[in-house]
């Protein structure tokens, strides 16, 4: 660009005459419509978003029938059998599907309902701490 008017691309190096696109540095930034006020603007902010919120991974009883009886399921194992992405995130055991047999779970939270239906198997849960 710029390497005279041979080249096609001479003279204002395919920037037009003057004007803000045309100067060094120049340009808009994203989101600028000239002066009117921009969309990201003009449109109602909804909800709110809690920077103090813990990101927790959620398990779902039916999908424990995978382990044998009366096997310690924990974070780590979770993890390791690929109900869990990240092994870092805190657990919650909810009462989705039916558990078969007896398991010991730790988990950092876990529903009433779940609670109730691996005690009604024999099984235990622990809470453990975050």
């Amino acid at each position: 660009m710029g390497r005279g008017t041979g080249s096609g691309h001479g003279k204002t190096a395919c920037k037009g005459h003057k004007g803000q696109k045309a100067r060094s540095g120049g340009g808009i930034k994203a989101g600028f419509e000239g002066g009117q006020m921009p969309l990201q603007r003009r449109l109602p902010k909804r909800g709110f978003r809690n920077i103090f919120k813990k990101p927790m991974s959620i398990v779902h009883l039916g999908d424990l029938n995978r382990f044998e009886r009366d096997t310690v399921v924990d974070p780590d194992l979770l993890f390791q059998s690929g109900l869990l992405r990240k092994k870092e995130e805190m657990v919650k055991l909810l009462s989705d599907g039916e558990i078969r047999h007896p398991l010991v779970i730790r988990v950092h939270q876990a529903s009433l309902a779940a609670l109730k239906k691996v005690e009604a198997v024999s099984g235990r849960v622990e809470v453990i701490g975050s």
